[in-house]
């Protein structure tokens, strides 16, 4: 993508099966476009818990676009980010 890495943010919480998953999808993505994820356990914050609530995993951008939740799609991540992170057509 040519852009230098992209900063995501995935929101879980701890003994969260699909967080797991969304973490390893997001690891092997990053094998391939330039990422940086931080992790925020959604428990440590009671506004959190109520704006992602039972929506987690939430892969979302620093500007807080959510790229993808739940039950999350390697292929769908993938598109999202050259989607959203795609220069612009001349």
């Amino acid at each position: 993508m040519g852009r230098g890495v992209i900063d995501l943010i995935l929101f879980g919480r701890a003994d969260c099966c699909l967080c797991d998953s969304g973490e390893w999808i997001v690891a092997r993505v990053a094998r391939r476009i330039p990422l940086t994820v931080e992790k925020v356990d959604i428990d440590s914050d009671p506004d959190l818990v109520a704006k992602y609530g039972e929506r987690i995993p939430v892969i979302a951008t620093r500007a807080g676009e959510v790229l993808a939740e739940g039950r999350i799609s390697e292929r769908e991540l993938k598109r999202r980010l050259s989607k959203v992170f795609s220069p612009p057509s001349s």
